[in-house]
């Protein structure tokens, strides 16, 4: 593919731990050798991992409000590795929309601010040339994902939704982007190495050897703020949904269970048991068991460099809506 010139101004919502791998990942990756690894698109949609550029940042929590984006990274509670040293950026981390993005189980650890209006995010989107704005809230953020979608809708953003809230399934919000031909792409990001992709890998090679899954399970486990956000069962919910969506739900299997715990001294690691259960030839049992580990923001953030160089191909080709070939490769639940 011929290579685009030009950069990409990436604003981000929620300085957790995926974006701190995110802004690590570009520095990393920019000027590394075409087969260094886990960089599965040295080139993507014509741009390559050095045209982008971070211009905007938001946060509700008071602790990181002001600092240079290259600071708020590693303020507490975000425990995600150091793999590449990040330089001052000059990009302070503003103030965002509260709404629903902090939980009861998450409230506790953070200094909640959140008085930034739409307007005014829409604002300093546009003062900071931003083009792709990057969703990463928690679980159960409806209406603050909402709230910054139509930030990007005024400010003439793509927007990428990283998370289970309800965007590109949603036929008015598919409409709005069409309509403003501005490119969407979403919902639930997909890990690049991840629990997700491996049960799903595993039950679809079943499934094809003519092996009946009769009952499977998926148990996560981690120590960051995105696991301590899900023990709340109703932003729980939203992500089972996406989980089993992800996994093709279960292939077919009647009964699918997927389960998250917190476990704090596992950091940003995160630690996954999948089970199957099935029927083979003559109806004999097959059991099988897995464990993977795996660093879970990092695992995130090679799939938002592919979304966002594909986002902004897509307004440089004036195209808008859903981007549906990016939303099916890269996020779990792309469509109904």
């Amino acid at each position: 593919m011929t290579e685009r010139t030009g950069r990409i101004n990436v604003g981000v919502v929620g300085v957790g731990n995926c974006v701190s791998s995110l802004v690590q990942g570009v520095r990393f990756y920019a000027d590394a050798p075409d087969d260094a690894p886990g960089l599965t698109r040295p080139v993507c949609a014509g741009y390559a991992v050095r045209d982008i550029v971070f211009t905007a940042a938001f946060d509700v929590d008071a602790g990181k409000i002001g600092k240079d984006l290259s600071q708020a990274l590693w303020a507490e509670p975000n425990n995600a590795s150091r793999f590449a040293d990040v330089p001052h950026l000059g990009v302070p981390v503003d103030d965002g929309v509260l709404a629903d993005g902090v939980g009861a189980g998450t409230a506790p650890h953070i200094a909640a601010s959140g008085r930034a209006s739409v307007d005014d995010v829409a604002r300093r989107l546009s003062e900071t040339g931003t083009r792709v704005l990057v969703n990463f809230l928690p679980t159960g953020s409806q209406s603050a994902t909402e709230a910054y979608a139509e930030a990007a809708l005024r400010a003439g953003c793509a927007f990428v939704n990283c998370m289970p809230a309800r965007l590109a399934r949603e036929p008015r919000w598919a409409r709005a982007f069409a309509d403003a031909r501005l490119p969407l792409v979403g919902d639930d990001l997909k890990s690049q190495f991840g629990s997700t992709l491996v049960h799903h890998a595993l039950l679809d090679a079943l499934a094809a050897n003519g092996v009946r899954v009769r009952d499977t399970y998926q148990l996560n486990n981690g120590g960051n703020m995105d696991f301590l956000n899900l023990r709340d069962p109703e932003r729980m919910r939203g992500k089972k949904e996406t989980k089993a969506r992800g996994m093709g739900a279960g292939a077919g299997a009647p009964r699918v269970h997927v389960g998250a715990e917190y476990v704090p001294f596992l950091a940003d690691r995160k630690v996954a048991y999948i089970r199957v259960e099935a029927q083979a030839f003559g109806g004999t049992p097959v059991e099988i068991d897995l464990r993977m580990c795996v660093e879970d923001s990092p695992s995130a953030a090679g799939n938002v460099l592919d979304a966002v160089r594909y986002a902004q191909a897509a307004l440089d080709d004036g195209y808008g809506g859903v981007l549906a070939e990016a939303s099916a490769a890269l996020m779990k639940a792309p469509t109904d």
